[in-house]
């Protein structure tokens, strides 16, 4: 068995959205730029627990790091008044925070931002990893698919790093960094983040033309983005003064909750959890960019555990004498059906239709990389071009050609409609529409008289 895992990184660092059928995934890739930024540990000769910082009240560390001003606007009011009437909902996402806080915190101390901002995905996932919106945006931090793109954030067949709790941080932060620079304060650059920088651009110039402030509450918003900061000050102050509304903060110490450990051999995803001895959920929550159930080592991938589950991992890795990966991945050489290929590949149609996430009906574009299982042909690691630049698209086939092409001159075809036939068939479906709108005109009536049935409304959200 190759060597893996040959570091272990602390990644608290120190310093510093179609109709035609087709889809695609081809977001380009990247290395790891935070790998040179961690404090390394040689599995070796050293041991994970060297690495533990001096344990303090996280809570405390948060507090000292304010920098913005309450509004004390009757929206913040309100924000307030919500989240103190629901504890179980504010313990719920705080206790979820407490894997990612310290490296949260630790970044935005490391970039002199106000602590406020490490409070953000309670406003925008309330700390689910695998949150997903309707409009497609992801993650802790909620990035759509174009900004993931614009910060580097690959979203390829094997993984998706706007849902990686290190990645995603750090463009986050990149990303409001930039926002700040653009607009000279929090409070316009989160809302920003939020509605986008060219409507706040947009806001103000017409507000400039007007003669009025340009500031944040001087501005014409939607109501989400009139919200948003409000949301933000309201886990503040909670965060400030719990006992005052009547919320019972969880532990949270000042060290690390995870390491990342670095790979240098594909390992199934499965076989991590069982070398780390951690419950799967445990495992999914720490690494939720993973979309298949191999990591592979060429695409610069990292692993993150939690320190005493890192210890464990290392002792029994040492110990594993079989294979670490059961899958390979293969391109595909022309456009077939699923079935088509799973022949040509010699690999079962539902396996492979399961492990890449293929619906039925949809074929295989030539160029498309699949997952397979890995056998004594296809040994060995994925290559680092098909891990980084892996895509699937997939298409409808073609619709079968009609019954009624030309026949020959003089002959019928029994089973094609005559001039005659569509003709009925055109007045069948005048009847219809007919009816229809007969149909139509009783339930307006009825809906007149008062007597229709009350249609659903759009559900509420969950915070005002």
């Amino acid at each position: 068995m190759r060597l893996y895992a040959a570091t272990i990184m602390l990644v608290a660092f120190l310093s510093g959205c179609a109709s035609t059928g087709d889809w695609s995934s081809d977001t380009p890739t990247k290395s790891n730029p935070n790998s040179s930024k961690a404090t390394r540990v040689n599995l070796k000769n050293q041991s994970v627990s060297k690495v533990y910082a001096p344990s303090d009240n996280l809570w405390i560390r948060i507090r000292d790091g304010f920098q913005m001003e309450p509004m004390n606007t009757p929206i913040e009011i309100e924000q307030v008044r919500w989240l103190s009437a629901r504890p179980d909902y504010v313990h719920r996402s705080m206790a979820r925070s407490s894997r990612y806080m310290f490296y949260i915190v630790q970044e935005v101390n490391a970039r002199n931002m106000p602590t406020e901002i490490a409070l953000l995905p309670f406003v925008e996932s309330a700390f689910v990893t695998h949150a997903k919106s309707s409009a497609k945006a992801v993650g802790l931090w909620q990035f759509m698919p174009a900004t993931g793109k614009d910060f580097r954030l690959t979203q390829n067949v094997f993984r998706d790093e706007r849902r990686d709790v290190v990645q995603s941080t750090d463009a986050a932060l990149d990303y409001l960094q930039r926002l700040y620079n653009q607009f000279g304060s929090w409070e316009l650059a989160l809302a920003a983040y939020n509605w986008g920088a060219g409507n706040i651009s947009k806001a103000q110039k017409r507000n400039i033309a007007a003669g009025l402030p340009t500031d944040y509450l001087s501005l014409t918003m939607p109501k989400e983005t009139r919200n948003y900061v409000p949301k933000l000050m309201a886990y503040r102050q909670i965060v400030l003064d719990p006992q005052a509304y009547g919320i019972v903060l969880p532990e949270l110490e000042n060290h690390p909750y995870f390491v990342a450990l670095d790979i240098d051999s594909d390992i199934d995803v499965a076989v991590a959890i069982k070398l780390a001895e951690i419950p799967e959920q445990e495992f999914q929550n720490l690494n939720p960019s993973f979309n298949k159930p191999v990591i592979l080592s060429n695409a610069n991938q990292q692993i993150l555990l939690p320190f005493a589950h890192a210890e464990i991992f290392q002792a029994n890795l040492k110990n594993y004498n079989k294979s670490l990966s059961s899958w390979t991945a293969v391109k595909i050489a022309k456009t077939e059906s699923v079935d088509q290929a799973a022949k040509t590949l010699g690999v079962d149609v539902d396996s492979l239709r399961s492990v890449n996430g293929i619906p039925k009906g949809m074929r295989i574009k030539a160029g498309s990389t699949v997952l397979i299982p890995k056998t004594s042909g296809r040994a060995g690691d994925v290559s680092s071009a098909m891990a980084e630049n892996a895509s699937l698209s997939l298409e409808k086939p073609a619709p079968p050609a009609s019954n009624c092409a030309k026949t020959a001159k003089g002959t019928k075809n029994s089973k094609c409609p005559t001039a005659k036939s569509a003709s009925k068939g055109n007045s069948s479906a005048k009847n219809a529409a007919s009816q229809h709108k007969s149909a139509s005109t009783g339930l307006a009536k009825s809906a007149k008289n008062g007597n229709s049935a009350s249609s659903s409304s759009k559900g509420a959200t969950k915070n005002p």
